[in-house]
């Protein structure tokens, strides 16, 4: 039987309700610290928690937070966030892009991983193997020595590139994956290289249907995303309200587009919502709320324009899409 494994138990998948795919709460990246970019240091859990709680009470229920060990997870703060709020939050075991990994390896982790001085020296210097039990007892015992456990696991790469070591935490996420059942979430630098991953995670046999590509607006190329949905994998849109990056027609014209080829079932939303300035309660921006309360509508709009059910998609891209995602295929 499936489920879904949260920071605070495994549920039902058809407990999920409405979700957002990937999102980030609570955590401060040493890359970005070491730099001074406050920015990007989401640091206060009460303001995060207040704008859960806005998401919450527009009909949310569930969000994915894809903080991976070299992004400066706060378990803790984000599970307490959930149990406060009343949402379900799934944690992440895994790792994310290289450029990241020349900051300091925290105090807090040495004790679990070896007395690294940086992120790059632990992934140069472990055996895939290591690394790849590593992440294996994220997801079955918990993340950074906490009893939260992993709900997905994470590798990523870089723009337009794919660097060895980054080549090796795939193979090793992979590895967890093949171990532990749980889905997979790939961070696409700029929505490049998901073909070449795919590549990567053939050769470790990995069924790419348990397999969900991030930021796939970055790149709103439908005839690459596409090529992508053949595979079976799903299509994160994670950039919604991010217009400096293109409009919303934009991406919802490439969201429509998959549908009417037939991927309605592979399309996963959400708003990578990582620095203070696109929160409400931090810098006055959007917020978690502006997905479901505002983008939503805004869809089911043009969808309907374009002949099909926007309400339909509503439940495919938040409820059912996501319950089967998120699904531990025991």
């Amino acid at each position: 039987m499936s489920f879904v494994r949260t920071l605070t138990g495994d549920i039902d998948p058809q407990e999920m309700g409405f979700t957002y795919s990937h999102e980030h709460l609570v955590c401060i990246p040493p890359y970005w610290r070491e730099r001074g970019e406050d920015d990007l240091l989401l640091d206060d859990k009460e303001k995060t928690k207040r704008d859960v709680l806005d998401f919450k009470r527009h009909g949310g229920r569930t969000i994915v937070d894809a903080t991976a060990v070299d992004y400066g997870r706060r378990v803790e703060e984000v599970k307490a966030t959930a149990e406060e709020t009343g949402i379900f939050v799934i944690g992440t075991a895994g790792f994310n892009k290289s450029f990241l990994w020349s900051a300091q390896l925290p105090e807090r982790l040495r004790g679990l991983i070896g007395d690294y001085e940086t992120y790059y020296r632990w992934i140069d210097e472990a055996s895939i193997h290591q690394l790849a039990e590593f992440v294996i007892r994220e997801v079955e015992e918990g993340l950074e020595g906490t009893p939260c456990k992993g709900g997905q696991v994470k590798f990523g790469t870089g723009y337009n590139r794919i660097t060895p070591l980054e080549i090796k935490t795939i193979r090793a996420v992979a590895r967890a994956h093949h171990e532990t059942k749980a889905p997979i979430h790939s961070h696409t630098e700029s929505g490049t290289m998901a073909l070449e991953q795919m590549e990567i995670l053939r050769e470790e046999g990995v069924d790419l249907s348990c397999v969900s590509f991030g930021h796939m607006d970055r790149n709103p190329d439908p005839y690459y995303h596409e090529q992508v949905a053949k595979t079976g994998a799903f299509l994160c849109f994670d950039g919604i309200g991010k217009i400096k990056y293109g409009p919303e027609s934009m991406r919802i014209d490439c969201i429509l587009s998959l549908v009417e080829k037939g991927y309605e079932d592979q399309i996963l939303i959400s708003g990578d919502t990582a620095r203070k300035s696109y929160y409400k309660h931090y810098d006055h921006g959007l917020g978690l709320a502006y997905i479901i309360a505002k983008w939503v509508p805004r869809l089911v709009d043009e969808a309907d324009r374009r002949g099909l059910d926007g309400e339909r998609l509503v439940r495919k891209f938040f409820f059912d899409n996501p319950a089967r995602c998120f699904a531990f295929k025991t």
